[in-house]
């Protein structure tokens, strides 16, 4: 088991007029290898949630466990945690500054005690995954697109070589063929390397299609955790929280409505698409 979550609180300002519970009791289980969608309206908890799993937080009370070890004992090493558990932050690229791309993203594991050439190896190797050549290595990254700057902010947290990453709405701010690029790059990352994905999105239709699970987050604590088909049959109750099924969902609510006997839990177009053509013999 990779991260265990187990009876979380957070509150902001305790002890104060302005206290806020961002976070509460919060229990969840992330398996080594999964890629899970994080989903909720503003002011869920999400972010607060994501920024526990790699130490930035800590909570007020419960515990967290990485790979068994309990990340507030005293004598565990949280630097060592961050460089296994990596986020990226919503619009990444604010935090772009060195004078090229190469550069950049050499800083993270330039922060490991590494030799040059190891660091080096790193970034290149980061670069590679997500799909920069050589020809944007010594570009400063102030010249690139908005959705060449966010592969550079994420290969830098790829260089650390984390286990787990930890994407909050990582094509914020992206025309659709950007959204698509990134987010094609994320799955590839999860189905060739293994890396461990946590996906925080407003986009249903992006955790329909990529993630396995879907934890939905309202008000600080987990109100449902299960398979996107599962998570979407419960649309109502979406609805009631500020939320939504996939566009296609409803669509299909609606055939069946009409006297079509299609799949009605169809989250994807794909699903959609073959669950129509079976109805018509084709």
């Amino acid at each position: 088991m990779s991260i265990i979550c187990d009876h979380v609180n957070y509150i902001y300002s305790s002890g104060t007029s302005d206290e806020i519970q961002a976070l509460k009791d919060v229990s969840l289980q992330i398996s080594d290898g999964e890629f899970i969608g994080l989903i909720g309206h503003t002011g869920s908890g999400k972010s607060t949630f994501v920024q526990h799993l790699n130490g930035l937080l800590k909570a007020t009370s419960g515990h967290i466990y990485y790979n068994g070890a309990d990340i507030y004992d005293s004598d565990f090493k949280m630097k060592d945690l961050r460089g296994k558990v990596g986020l990226v932050f919503q619009y990444p690229e604010h935090q772009l500054f060195e004078e090229n791309v190469f550069k950049d993203v050499c800083f993270g594991p330039g922060n490991l005690g590494l030799s040059k050439s190891e660091i080096e190896l790193r970034a290149y190797a980061a670069l590679k995954d997500v799909g920069l050549g050589d020809d944007y290595f010594y570009v400063s990254p102030f010249d690139l697109s908005g959705g060449q700057k966010r592969r550079v902010a994420i290969a830098g947290v790829l260089a650390m070589k984390p286990e787990v990453l930890v994407l909050d709405e990582p094509t914020a701010g992206l025309d659709p063929e950007g959204r698509d690029e990134i987010l094609g790059m994320v799955r590839r990352l999860h189905d060739e390397n293994g890396i461990t994905i946590i996906l925080v999105s407003h986009s249903m239709e992006d955790v329909a299609y990529y993630a396995d699970r879907i934890v939905v987050m309202d008000r600080g604590s987990i109100l449902m955790n299960d398979t996107p088909k599962e998570v979407f049959k419960r649309y109502r109750e979406l609805e009631e929280i500020g939320l939504a099924a996939p566009q296609v969902t409803y669509i299909m609510q609606r055939l069946q409505e009409k006297g079509l006997p299609v799949d009605a839990s169809a989250t994807t177009v794909a699903e959609a698409v073959q669950s129509v053509m079976r109805v018509f013999g084709r």
